[in-house]
């Protein structure tokens, strides 16, 4: 609308300029060479504009003629660019459908037609990656690390080659390299974490997490979580040889993650030390509410040292009232009632753990009432490990398919902070559940006082319980396929 009104203007004003030399005929006289020519205002003003036309086309004309060879040549270079642009398309695709010899061919293509320009340098790095070729992988890093402007990525990917040759030396170093240049790149901020925890340098650990936080990598409960786990990692190595500066970190570790089990359970451990007895209490039965644990309940029924096996009874009555009869409970009680030899009350305690989805540990118990009160020869404490051997697995720390029955800040296998993790191990040994919960209707009576039949074979090759399984780690699966280093990574 407003270009149609600009038009109209402009109309009206060339109308009322011409109206108004229409009003003011004039001569116009140009004098030349002896050559005199007379022609009327309006005539010389429409020749003057022809001119002007003329004198434009004319210079156009010659300008394009000067600067032909600068546009023939600018031509080439964006024909040549618009092809090494569609060879750079085509092998990032090669690469995406794992192509090895289209990516290297689109690559060569592509770097030829570009030069080094860093997504061609790119290209060639991912095609030499899904080929197998680690050397001009690595090659082709490193000429992007000279590149201000692929310094980080470059250093991504020879940071990968090296972790691929189990070079964590160099590894380290181009992590370290990348979160200088960028505070803010995460992948290089959880490397140079890992090697500190790896180094069991938790301080500087710390201070990595810390800043992550500040950086915005990490939420902040995820930052309080990490820094708990940091604390305790770091309160285990000091519990030996300065037991007051463990004993403040792992305070700050359970304000900081109070369902962290095994920071509550250092803390408590550190104050029955030290004598007081009365805070290192709080602390297990506050943790104890959120999560009962078997740790938490050996540190509280450990409390104060040379107390009888009846006091030990009596605080893990207490443990069950606070967490109004929690499994676990009734595993502490069972284990204070047999050590204090009340059999009755063990057995009692046991009672609907064994009707109810029995584990290995509640038969495994039972085993060593009956053991205790009846001898090792007891036909009753047999049956007991016979069910025990087809029963469920109770829970324990696992990580990175790793089970075990104490907990790590980080896990073995892959280094991850954090992994270990309290839940039923997957059963690779394959027993039969149906089994034992047909032996729970049967476990019921033996309880009474029954002697419970015995199967044909379970009483002739009955070993001892594993108290730690190392099962084989999940393999990654950037072990099976190449990780190919790209922007989006």
């Amino acid at each position: 609308m407003w270009r149609a009104l600009a038009f109209l203007a402009l109309l009206a004003i060339a109308a009322y300029g011409a109206v108004w030399l229409a009003d003011r005929p004039g001569v116009v006289t140009v004098t030349w060479g002896g050559y005199e020519l007379a022609t009327s205002l309006a005539a010389a003003l429409v020749g003057v504009m022809v001119l002007a036309v003329v004198l434009g086309f004319a210079w156009a004309f010659f300008r394009g003629i000067l600067h032909l060879p600068e546009r023939l040549s600018l031509s080439s270079r964006r024909r040549r660019q618009a092809r090494g642009y569609n060879a750079l398309s085509r092998g990032m695709v090669a690469v995406g459908s794992g192509d090895p010899i289209a990516a290297r061919r689109h690559a060569g293509e592509a770097e030829r037609l570009l030069g080094p320009e860093p997504l061609a340098l790119l290209l060639t790095a991912q095609a030499a990656q899904i080929s197998g070729d680690r050397a001009g992988a690595e090659r082709a890093f490193r000429r992007m690390v000279d590149d201000p402007e692929t310094r980080v990525l470059g250093l991504r990917g020879l940071f990968v080659e090296a972790r691929r040759q189990d070079d964590e030396v160099s590894a380290r170093a181009y992590a370290l390299e990348a979160a200088r240049l960028a505070p803010s790149v995460t992948w290089a901020n959880e490397a140079v974490m890992e090697g500190q925890c790896a180094d069991r340098d938790w301080s500087g650990a710390l201070d990595t997490v810390s800043r992550r936080a500040a950086l915005g990598l990490s939420d902040k409960a995820a930052m309080r979580r990490q820094r708990a786990v940091l604390l305790t990692a770091s309160a285990l190595d000091l519990e030996a040889g300065d037991p007051e500066r463990a004993l403040a970190q792992a305070r700050e570790a359970v304000k900081l993650a109070p369902d962290l089990v095994p920071a509550a359970a250092l803390a408590g451990r550190l104050f029955a030390r030290r004598g007081d007895l009365k805070r290192g209490a709080k602390v297990v039965e506050a943790a104890w509410r959120a999560n009962p644990h078997p740790d938490l309940a050996r540190v509280y029924l450990d409390l104060r040292t040379g107390d009888s096996s009846r006091d030990r009874l009596a605080r893990a009555e207490t443990l069950a009232r606070i967490s109004s009869w929690h499994p676990e409970s009734r595993f502490a009680i069972a284990r204070a009632a047999l050590d204090a030899r009340e059999f009755g009350r063990a057995r009692d305690v046991l009672a609907p753990l064994l009707t109810d989805q029995p584990t290995v540990r509640a038969y495994a118990l039972m085993a060593e009432i009956e053991e205790a009160e009846h001898g090792a020869n007891s036909g009753k404490a047999r049956e007991w490990q016979a069910r025990a051997a087809r029963a469920p697995r109770d829970p324990a720390w696992c990580a990175d398919g790793l089970v075990t029955d104490r907990w790590a800040p980080i896990s073995p296998v892959s280094g991850r902070l954090d992994a270990f993790v309290w839940q039923t191990p997957p059963d690779l040994l394959g027993r039969a559940h149906g089994t034992a919960h047909e032996a729970a209707p049967t476990a019921a009576g033996a309880l009474n006082g029954a002697e419970p039949a015995a199967k044909p074979g379970n009483g002739a090759a009955i070993g001892t319980i594993p108290t730690e399984t190392v099962t084989p780690p999940v393999v990654p699966v950037s072990a099976k396929v190449p990780e190919v280093v790209g922007p989006g990574r």
